[in-house]
């Protein structure tokens, strides 16, 4: 049966909803039949632009990444106006991605793994390629080590929304004492916890230095 159209409905309001929703009931929690009852429509309507769940999460990343690029833009950050250094759009770029993951609950496992729908983030990876290269770096080192720092800052994002505090629902967190209790004939594992799972600014800033310094050490002179 062909999914029939909602005159008031576009893509837009769609993901606008999805968002909204994903940040009361999360990842696990958000279905097409919960977003299409909160837009007031039956879920066969989102159908006539989406076609699964999967195609919906894209869009959802990619208005993610959007909304990512406005910020950057609005602050003086765009492209257009980077700073040379290739560390600081490097370090910047990074902090960037993280805090706009952060806005919303399972803000990372929504955008680890999608597929853009557009080409918007295209011209913000140009200019940042184009600068490591300018600084030494080839295609393929420039390539990796701008990936590097991308796959760790998804990663540490969904670790971090994973064991951290939860600010959508109240939620304070694993409870990195009672887990140190059950590891108290492993003390350095035991005390790892407190490291990996409390300060998670620090934690991130700590960690993106290491990637930093290992890309300079290996990728670049």
């Amino acid at each position: 049966m062909t999914p029939q159209r909602t005159p008031k409905l576009d893509r837009a309001q769609v993901v606008d909803a999805a968002l909204r929703l994903l940040d009361e009931v999360g990842l696990d929690g958000l279905t097409l039949r919960a977003i299409a009852a909160s837009l007031d429509v039956k879920a066969p309507a989102l159908y006539w632009h989406f076609k699964d769940k999967q195609a919906l999460l894209d869009e959802m990343a990619t208005e993610i990444m959007r909304r990512m690029t406005a910020r950057a833009a609005g602050a003086g950050g765009g492209p257009a106006e980077a700073p040379a250094d290739w560390r600081a759009v490097y370090l910047t770029t990074m902090r960037a991605l993280r805090a706009e993951l952060l806005r919303h609950r399972d803000g990372a496992k929504v955008y680890s793994g999608a597929r853009f729908t557009d080409t918007s983030y295209a011209a913000g990876l140009d200019a940042s390629l184009h600068l490591l290269i300018d600084a030494g770096f080839t295609m393929a080192t420039a390539t990796r080590a701008w990936y590097t720092a991308y796959s760790y800052t998804i990663g540490y994002v969904i670790e971090e929304q994973a064991m951290g505090p939860n600010p959508f629902d109240g939620d304070e967190g694993y409870d990195v004492e009672a887990r140190a209790e059950r590891l108290a004939a492993h003390p350095l594992a035991a005390e790892a916890g407190r490291v990996m799972f409390r300060d998670f600014d620090e934690g991130f800033e700590a960690g993106l230095a290491l990637v930093l310094a290992g890309v300079e050490a290996t990728m670049t002179g």
